[in-house]
């Protein structure tokens, strides 16, 4: 999917909602300046949130209240594994989580098969974002 504007990437969040029932885990990949954290502000948008988000890159995890439940947003950028990220409780959290998106945080797909995987590229200004299943294979946007 091309992102060629913000409303891009909110109709990007609203079609990965979709897709991702209470509970889900979505790993967001791509380079520095992707859009992970821009991406992760309209999932948080369309949950019904007002809340400001803003990258975990220095405390991990934020966690923002929407009306269908809280969203956890999970920056995996400085942890060496994802053995560390499990040991954080990712588990209990998907339990009690309408969604919980992990920025860098591929290294959980193996151990999480129903997880879906958004990989986000940039190429100068242009952007897009291809929809994966764990294991890698491009699902289609269709819902």
């Amino acid at each position: 999917m091309d992102l060629r504007t913000l409303d891009d990437t909110r109709e990007l969040a609203r079609r990965l909602l979709e897709r991702a029932p209470g509970g889900s885990l979505v790993v967001l990949s791509g380079p520095l300046g992707a859009g992970k954290t821009t991406l992760t502000r309209f999932v948080a948008e369309a949950l019904g949130s007002d809340a400001d988000v803003t990258s975990p890159t220095y405390t991990l995890v934020h966690e923002y209240p929407t009306p269908e439940g809280v969203l956890v947003h999970i920056d995996a950028y400085r942890l060496p594994d994802a053995a560390a990220l499990e040991q954080l409780g990712l588990d209990e959290t998907l339990e009690r989580a309408r969604l919980v998106v992990v920025e860098w945080g591929t290294g959980l797909l193996p151990h999480h098969p129903d997880a879906l995987w958004l990989e986000l590229e940039r190429d100068g200004e242009a952007r897009s974002a291809t929809l994966r299943d764990a294991a890698g294979r491009p699902l289609g946007w269709d819902v």
